[in-house]
């Protein structure tokens, strides 16, 4: 028989060991708060094994509890040692029960959601959300993301993977990651069947091999000069905003989201923020004469920061607005960003500028590894020297700019 009663526990106050018998004893801390202990000993070592707290734990349940952990020392087993695997193995399976109540389309929905604020911009994250909704949720979206296999990846990229190519890469990549972050966080074990070098890349064509790559339709430097003349004859913002991107070689989305903050007007620089720049670094822009024009020429809109405001207040014009320009004159055959190329083939076959200054001129990584930590600076005066030059010659009307 024990030595404590439960009224006697429940009454017992003053901080101290309390022994019941045979290894279980009651500590009262200073505190107040009382727990039961097992001592016993093991392979000569002496040992204290804790059983919970009272009241959660009472008398009558500690002596059993007691019993239980004697009867695992007479068959050799260490009772501690055997607690903590019964622990591990009911956090498995809870882990297991966890990851298959989060299915593939809640993972993906949590990515998104936590990477969303460092992504550029909001289209980006509507893309993802397109995608996966598109060709992966139909296949995988409800299934747990431990359960998803190669067999299911390559029935989501396999109809798509020669046509196309450029949406079945991203695609590809974008569950690889939504299926790492469910490994990190403990949702899946094991190889990730999405993951291309050494798996897929056995399975798939790669697509180089199959891919017919195409570039953006560019006019060639010679005849941008006369382009720029029919240019000026039309007033609107659209047609603006397509002279300012060709006078600073900047993309698309650089001038229409440009504000009016960016403009310094005394030292002729426009610096575009980081966060819309593709490099993701703040990027100057020397601001020649001809575009210090077409900035002057620009309305300024009450309630509006931007340079190229849309009809829908605190929008910008639409992405799409200078291409539709192009249609407009009859210039099916160009984009907008193919004028980037044209300032490029002319620097390089028209200047002795060097590579750096002209890749720079366009925003274009530069250098890797070692070399990168040596540009500490942008070669801005160089840049300038070069845009001048460039402005000059696509503002020389063809007869005196003498090809």
């Amino acid at each position: 028989m024990g030595k404590l009663n439960p009224k006697q526990v429940e009454n017992l106050a003053e901080p101290g060991t309390y022994e019941d018998g045979d290894g279980l004893r009651l500590v009262v801390k200073v505190t107040g708060r009382k727990s039961w202990v097992l001592r016993f000993q093991l392979n000569g070592k002496r040992r204290e094994m804790g059983l919970g707290g009272f009241p959660d734990v009472s008398l009558k349940a500690a002596r059993m509890a007691a019993v239980d952990q004697r009867k695992l020392l007479s068959a050799g087993i260490d009772p501690m040692a055997a607690r903590d695997a019964e622990r591990e193995r009911l956090r498995v399976s809870q882990q297991a029960a966890a990851a298959k109540s989060e299915s593939f389309k809640k993972v993906a929905a949590d990515y998104i959601a936590a990477h969303r604020a460092g992504w550029k911009s909001a289209k980006h994250a509507q893309q993802w959300e397109n995608t996966l909704a598109t060709y992966a949720e139909p296949i995988i979206g409800h299934l747990s993301t431990d359960e998803i296999t190669t067999a299911h990846v390559l029935e989501i990229l396999q109809p798509i993977w020669t046509e196309k190519t450029e949406t079945a890469s991203r695609l590809r990549n974008r569950i690889e990651l939504v299926l790492d972050a469910a490994k990190a966080r403990g949702l899946r074990a094991g190889e990730n069947p999405a993951r291309w070098r050494g798996h897929l890349d056995k399975l798939l064509p790669k697509q180089s091999k199959i891919q017919v790559r195409t570039h953006h339709a560019a006019l060639p430097w010679q005849y941008l000069p006369a382009f720029m003349i029919e240019l000026v004859k039309h007033d609107d913002l659209t047609y603006k905003a397509m002279r300012l991107t060709i006078l600073t070689a900047c993309r698309t989305s650089e001038v229409l989201g440009a504000t009016w903050d960016e403009i310094d007007d005394q030292t002729r620089t426009w610096t575009i923020p980081a966060a819309r720049m593709k490099a993701g670094k703040d990027h100057r822009v020397p601001l020649s004469e001809a575009a210090v024009n077409v900035l002057n020429s620009l309305p300024r809109i009450a309630g509006s920061p931007y340079l190229f405001p849309s009809i829908r207040q605190g929008k910008h014009l639409s992405n799409m607005a200078m291409l539709m320009g192009l249609r407009r004159i009859g210039r099916e055959d160009l984009t907008v960003h193919g004028f980037r190329s044209t300032f490029r083939d002319w620097a390089a076959e028209r200047t002795h500028y060097p590579r750096e200054v002209c890749e720079m001129a366009l925003a274009h990584k530069i250098a890797d590894g070692a070399e990168a930590a040596y540009w500490r600076g942008d070669i801005f005066e160089k840049r300038r020297a070069l845009m001048n030059d460039w402005s000059c010659y696509i503002t020389t009307p063809p007869p005196v700019n003498v090809i």
